[in-house]
């Protein structure tokens, strides 16, 4: 089984770095495959909403960092986005990089894809970080994964973060919890197959 962990800040081995490789050591205890991609420090447009990854067979019009890792995506058993925390919400190449790939990869079944959001902060802005990232699972039929806290981490340096003994702890529980939900979804696969889906149905209200 495979985990795939975004990070989404623009430093490579920060604070968000340093609490996905706390999360990641801990899948890999448990027997889950990691793998740490950083997308943060990539050039990453939003949306803009053209529809051509619906139209022309797949992937988007915006042939870059995204397009490479919706098949790791298609592939991996859970995901995890890491942000620190900008003015109150997710850095924006995350929040770009997230809203494409979800949108580019609406044909890729995330059904029971565990999803897990990791945020890094100084001091505020985490909760809100948070709830905004996790919008992208429940909108995807992925279960979150969830820990004895907010999955947060605090300070303004990996040292920082290293000395933040509840938040690492968080990080660890989160890793547990996320290997025994994939564990278990998978024997769930196995013995009563995925929930059965309906066509989408898409209202709009006119007047």
């Amino acid at each position: 089984m495979k985990a795939l962990l975004i990070n989404g800040s623009p430093h490579e081995k920060g604070c968000t770095y340093t609490a996905l490789h706390e999360l990641s050591g801990t899948l890999e205890k448990e027997g889950i495959e990691t793998e740490i991609l950083h997308i943060g420090n990539k050039e990453i447009r939003g949306c803009i909403a053209c529809r051509r990854c619906h139209s022309a067979g797949g992937g988007c019009v915006f042939n870059d960092i995204v397009n490479q890792v919706a098949p790791k995506l298609a592939e991996a058993d859970a995901f995890v986005i890491g942000s620190p925390v900008y003015y109150a919400s997710p850095a924006g190449g995350a929040i770009a990089f997230m809203d494409r790939l979800f949108f580019s990869t609406m044909g890729i079944d995330k059904t029971m894809k565990v999803g897990a959001a990791v945020v890094s902060c100084r001091r505020g802005g985490n909760t809100t970080t948070f709830d905004v990232l996790n919008k992208y699972f429940t909108i995807s039929g992925m279960p979150i994964a969830s820990s004895q806290y907010w999955n947060m981490v605090h300070g303004s340096s990996p040292e920082e973060v290293l000395a933040d003994k509840e938040g690492l702890q968080t990080m660890r529980t989160l890793g547990r919890n996320m290997a025994f939900l994939m564990k278990s979804i998978q024997l769930g696969k196995e013995k009563l197959g995925l929930p059965e889906k309906e066509p989408g149905i898409f209202t709009n209200f006119h007047h």
